[in-house]
């Protein structure tokens, strides 16, 4: 495969991913009040990741993020609440999961990385940004610090979020056609 078609192929599949991540975000098992669902959305961009590595996640991460924005009807207070929880966040899950390109069970060590790397960016703008709207009582706890409310909050979302997706790559890897296009094969 010459390489402005690989390129092009890289692209295609990026966009593709992207957009099965939008509607797959559409699909919500819950909704946060301010921000943040328990979807699968994570699942097609660490899928892309792990095929084409770290730039090209990144670059797939970016662009989800914005239709994430745009869609999925995000919320945003200010700038950095909009540019680090949309843009950087799923940029970066798309970059640690690119990290594991070509490795076992590359799909579940990206969805560890690239989800923990996601949840610190939106951890750190729920303390920075967020925290001055913390409520005084949040899943019945008395909320004193933005560094607990944003870590409570945060982790309500991403970590449900990270699991599921963990179970159904493990899932994948045990259906060979799956496998296959996990470990890159029919890139080869």
């Amino acid at each position: 495969m010459s390489k402005l078609s690989a390129k092009t192929k890289a692209l295609c599949e990026a966009a593709v991913m992207a957009a099965l991540a939008v509607i797959l975000g559409m699909l919500r098992l819950y909704r946060l009040p301010d921000g943040g669902s328990i979807t699968i959305a994570i699942l097609p961009l660490v899928f892309f990741a792990v095929r084409y590595g770290p730039g090209w996640g990144f670059l797939a991460g970016f662009a989800y993020g914005g239709l994430d924005y745009i869609v999925g009807q995000g919320i945003a207070i200010d700038w950095t609440s909009l540019v680090c929880d949309y843009f950087v966040a799923y940029g970066l899950l798309g970059l640690g999961a690119g990290l594991f390109k070509g490795r076992r069970w590359s799909a579940c060590w990206g969805t560890a990385a690239g989800g923990a790397l996601m949840f610190l960016s939106s951890y750190l703008v729920g303390v920075f940004v967020w925290g001055k709207y913390m409520p005084e009582v949040f899943l019945g706890m008395t909320m004193t610090t933005p560094w607990f409310y944003s870590f409570l909050y945060n982790i309500s979302w991403a970590g449900p979020d990270i699991v599921l997706t963990l179970l159904i790559f493990i899932i994948f890897y045990q259906l060979k056609p799956m496998r296959r296009l996990l470990e890159r094969q029919d890139l080869a």
